[in-house]
């Protein structure tokens, strides 16, 4: 049942799975950007699948995602990972998700991306906070995925801004020569193609917090979607794999952020959600002020991910021991670790210091050049 309508697309109040089934064609759209709801240990209000039968469940649209994608077309899924119940150990459903979907239904893997959220807090809290045993999860996997092995796509849509010395090799001139690592660099590496190559990892943080979609919903006393990605992250693939005019859907529509950036972009979209609350708030994303929420970020344009020796010191001799049972045993509350009874000692060697004022010379440049 049709319940909102733009010029361009439209929110269908429907399960998905149905509507594909009785309603879509063969080979009609261009793009299936979705995020469908992961198998994750608590029961979220949005429908979660337990991860024993997730698999098995999601199969049954991917049969219909294949059979309605057109043969240059693209099947773009963002998915996160899930924890085995009471031990710090992952579940392999979404690697088995991804076997499925290219043995079974017939589906190639064109890449896999790797969606990172600078702002995503330490979790799971008993295993990264309190046992000190696992580190922070901050990556979904987003698995690009086609129907033949040549779907359209253009990477030119996506590049990036060139690093500081790539834009000082453009200005000075390099010497083509091979390199130690038997890559032979010719001259054509010093074009200037007006950007670089983006890599598969996608830094967007989620921190949507005022945004005209949210006062939209506070305003009506609507139920924001709980669980929203950032309108970043379809719109990169929005714009990588479509033309304009091209037809983007989206099967677990929830507050139809792929929908919006479709109808922006001048994409025909169609979004299916099956929940009264979260279209009533979706409506709100296709009203003329909301170009001003979501769609504009004061977000910076790159983050630092530190290196991951930037705090060893030269000896181990001050670690905290590591407990023997692999941290079974939860820490008592008034016990205090070796590493809260004396401070770490960092000892930082002369190459590093120089190391550690050259970058925050760098800091301290791209601050200036960007006030």
């Amino acid at each position: 049942m049709k319940v909102f309508e733009t010029d361009l697309g439209q929110i269908i109040q429907q399960d998905s799975l149905a509507y594909m089934r009785e309603q879509m064609a063969d080979e009609s759209l261009d793009l299936i950007f979705t995020s469908p709801p992961f198998a994750l240990l608590r029961k979220k209000d949005y429908g979660n699948v337990e991860e024993h039968r997730y698999v098995a469940w999601f199969e049954e649209f991917a049969h219909q995602f294949h059979r309605i994608l057109k043969p240059t077309g693209s099947l773009v899924i963002d998915i996160g990972g899930s924890w085995i119940p009471g031990q710090p150990t992952r579940s392999l459903y979404h690697f088995e998700l991804l076997i499925m979907l290219c043995r079974r239904v017939g589906f190639y893997l064109a890449q896999e991306f790797y969606w990172w959220n600078p702002s995503k807090l330490p979790t799971p809290a008993e295993w990264v906070n309190v046992r000190r045993i696992r580190v922070k999860d901050a990556v979904n996997c987003v698995f690009w995925l086609s129907k033949t092995p040549w779907p359209k796509a253009s990477n030119r849509r996506v590049l990036v801004p060139y690093s500081d010395s790539m834009q000082a090799l453009l200005e000075n001139g390099y010497s083509a020569k091979l390199r130690p690592s038997g890559h032979d660099i010719s001259d054509k590496f010093q074009v200037d193609n007006g950007g670089a190559i983006p890599p598969n990892l996608l830094a967007i943080p989620n921190t949507e917090s005022n945004s005209y979609y949210l006062r939209y919903c506070r305003d009506r006393n609507i139920k924001p979607h709980p669980a929203r990605f950032p309108s970043k992250l379809p719109e990169y693939f929005i714009r990588m794999l479509t033309d304009e005019g091209n037809f983007v859907f989206d099967p677990f529509g929830g507050s139809c952020v792929t929908g919006e950036v479709a109808e922006r972009l001048d994409r025909r979209w169609l979004c299916c959600e099956i929940v009264d609350e979260y279209i009533e708030g979706a409506k709100g994303r296709f009203e003329s002020q909301a170009s001003l929420g979501e769609t504009t970020t004061d977000s910076p344009a790159s983050y630092e991910i530190y290196n991951a020796w930037a705090l060893w010191s030269a000896s181990t001799e001050d670690d905290e021991v590591l407990p023997e049972d692999g941290g079974q045993k939860r820490p008592s509350k008034n016990k205090k670790s070796k590493t809260s009874q004396k401070p770490y000692k960092v000892k930082v060697t002369r190459k590093q210091l120089r190391l550690f004022e050259a970058d925050k010379d760098l800091t301290s440049e791209k601050a200036t050049s960007s006030d």
